[in-house]
């Protein structure tokens, strides 16, 4: 291969983010740079031994030795968009890669394979995609508040007027109009969020996320099962204690009802270091995931249970995640949602300099 790529080239390659390949027409590694070793978790002393075939791609249904089979005989480049690798010894990932073939004169002697991560750039798109959509919702709430509002206390006052009128055996059925205008009164207000801006002091996340778990415990009498997998040496974060609670409540709360006492929920921390969530850039954001083993949520359900009145049960009132989002954003952070078969994580990101704000308070 050192007839295709001069000894110099080598170091060019290793100072590139792109990961790059370089394999025989036998399909063995000759080359990886260091990005590609932090792509696939192995060594370059050890790249002979990466084997693609073990290597799965999207649905595990082919391999990357596959697609590298399939386009040994073809002359041009080809590239593949939004692919899923799931390495053995690295993390699962989402790349674009090219395949092409490296001649010398007219005999090909390999195949170049360049592979560009681009996991951070789809989600930084879902979450500008989650954060318009958060602001959209409270628009739309904000706009029924107002045309619910008026009518309903209308009709409260009608019914109070009325009351005075009728004989005490008839009153009943102006009470029940009193009472329900004050119920759909109170979920308006509910679907509105908080309206108080956050009142910021240091807090221990995991402090927070124990007094979490004793209250679902003792809701579901001792019988839900909470397990944790949390980074001890997180410093403080600066934010509104009783938000975060209830936004961590209404999370833990939601993954209970959905896999009952029989289920199994897991509450992990971790922290990120130069992040980004949606357009703003922290140096540090803590992560901390809910995870449960229920069912899962479908793809169409999945873009849409962060607005309001959306919800899988007959008894809920769709407006749990929706004000934990509004209360997270309210922190400058935001809540993703990730879904299959058997698991969900919903993952709070939260910036420890507690400066930014929500654009619209």
């Amino acid at each position: 291969m050192s007839a295709v790529l001069q000894d110099n080239s080598y170091q060019i390659l290793d100072n590139l983010s792109t990961a790059v390949l370089i394999m025989s027409t036998q399909q063995q590694v000759t080359f990886i740079n260091a990005a590609a070793e932090e792509l696939f978790g192995i060594s370059r002393r050890k790249a002979r031994q990466l084997n693609l075939a073990e290597i799965p791609i999207d649905d595990g249904s082919m391999s990357l030795a596959d697609s590298l089979q399939h386009d040994q005989t073809k002359v041009q480049s080809l590239t593949y968009r939004e692919v899923t690798l799931k390495p053995p010894t690295a993390e699962e990932c989402v790349v674009n890669y090219t395949i092409s073939p490296l001649y010398n004169g007219a005999k090909q002697e390999g195949l170049l394979v360049e592979l560009n991560r681009v996991d951070r750039i789809l989600k930084i798109a879902l979450e500008e995609q989650l954060i318009a959509q958060h602001l959209t919702a409270r628009e739309i709430a904000r706009g029924l508040a107002h045309e619910i509002n008026n009518p309903l206390g209308g009709l409260r006052g009608a019914a109070q007027l009325l009351e005075r009128e009728l004989p005490e055996k008839s009153r009943e059925y102006t009470r029940i109009i009193i009472s329900e205008a004050d119920r759909l009164q109170s979920l308006v207000k509910s679907m509105l969020g908080p309206r108080s801006k956050p009142d910021k002091t240091e807090i221990n996340i995991h402090e927070v996320l124990d007094h979490v778990s004793k209250l679902i415990r003792a809701e579901s009498k001792g019988l839900c099962r909470i397990s944790f997998d949390v980074d001890p040496s997180i410093p403080v974060i600066f934010a509104d204690r009783d938000h975060i609670v209830q936004a961590v409540l209404n999370l833990v709360r939601n993954a209970w009802q959905e896999v009952g006492n029989d289920g199994e929920i897991t509450i992990k921390t971790r922290v990120h270091r130069s992040f980004t969530i949606g357009h703003r850039f922290h140096r540090l954001v803590l992560q901390v995931d809910i995870r449960d083993n229920g069912q899962g949520i479908s793809k169409d359900k999945l873009k849409q249970i962060f607005y309001p009145m959306v919800t899988n049960r007959s008894e809920g009132s769709g407006l749990g995640l929706t004000i934990a989002q509004s209360l997270i954003s309210k922190h400058g952070g935001l809540i993703e949602c990730r879904s299959k078969p058997g698991e969900t994580i919903f993952s709070i990101l939260l910036p420890f300099d507690g400066k930014a704000e929500d654009v619209n308070g």
